[in-house]
């Protein structure tokens, strides 16, 4: 299982850069594709390195530390060790938001600078065992490097999204798009990137964030020993954070490990940066 989310995220990342290339030079020509990765590098490289404290900031998380929050320090800080230990990564800081929400997630740009932050309400709700399923979870995402490569897939949609754009404010104006002449397009062909480009690069960046969450499901089994904790805790939270929604900005929706204002219908389920909770509970129970 592992092997294969590797090759089906290599495969997403290949197509979705695909899609920059092609895409973007026939809508705005190789001076408007180095322009638009460009500037998207810029931005994402600024998320990338201070995604973590926003986030954190945002939602208000206090550091738990054996002074500051001690019965939750006691529960929380040993059973993250020993998986620590198992994930062989460090000890990441391990942080309390204040919401009756159950959720969490983890952030940092790499396991020597990573946070876990749990809800009060998931430390309310869960089990010792399906406690040590989330947070087995959310070190699985640590390990897995899963926020670069969330920056990667994000830095390259918001690039084709950016060229998208500028074309389409250069045909309303009566430019040219800035393409070379030797690389011109058919009309329809621009036509059809310019309405399906960010559609499409939207669809393969969230396939990405769905796909690395199974993979970090299967690694919790893994640290833990077993599917059973994290499938619980699965069911658990599908129907509590429905009860409870969180107020929660959609742009950091991905780093929790449930929607924490829950699931849409089919249609939204494209572009949800989840995979069905039925099906992650599938998957866990295929690993018996």
């Amino acid at each position: 299982m592992n092997t294969t989310n590797a090759l089906k995220t290599v495969f997403l990342l290949g197509l979705l850069s695909a899609l920059l290339l092609v895409g973007g030079e026939l809508l705005a020509g190789r001076q408007g594709l180095y322009f638009g990765l460009f500037l998207a590098v810029a931005m994402n490289f600024a998320g990338y390195f201070f995604s973590d404290k926003l986030a954190l900031k945002m939602y208000r998380a206090q550091p738990v530390t054996p002074e500051t929050y001690p019965n939750i320090w006691r529960r929380v800080a040993p059973m993250t060790e020993n998986l620590c230990r198992r994930a062989n990564i460090p000890m990441p800081k391990l942080w309390v938001i204040p919401d009756e929400s159950p959720n969490a997630f983890a952030t940092g740009r790499n396991p020597k600078h990573a946070s876990v932050a749990v809800t009060e309400g998931i430390l309310r709700l869960m089990e010792d065992n399906e406690l040590e399923g989330v947070i087995a979870h959310e070190l699985a995402h640590v390990r897995n490097r899963d926020i670069l490569i969330s920056s990667i897939a994000a830095t390259i949609a918001a690039a084709i999204m950016f060229i998208s754009r500028m074309a389409m404010y250069a045909s309303m104006f009566g430019g040219g798009g800035g393409r070379d002449d030797d690389h011109r397009g058919g009309a329809l062909g621009a036509i059809a990137m310019l309405i399906l480009g960010p559609i499409a690069a939207m669809m393969i960046q969230m396939a990405i964030s769905r796909t690395r969450e199974f993979a970090a499901d299967a690694s919790a089994a893994r640290y833990t020993g077993t599917p059973y904790g994290l499938a619980s805790a699965l069911q658990k939270l599908e129907t509590y954070s429905k009860r409870i929604p969180m107020d929660a900005s959609p742009a950091t929706a991905h780093m929790f490990i449930v929607m924490p204002f829950g699931a849409g219908g089919a249609l939204s389920r494209l572009f949800s940066t989840h995979p069905s909770t039925e099906a992650r509970i599938a998957r866990l129970m295929a690993m018996r």
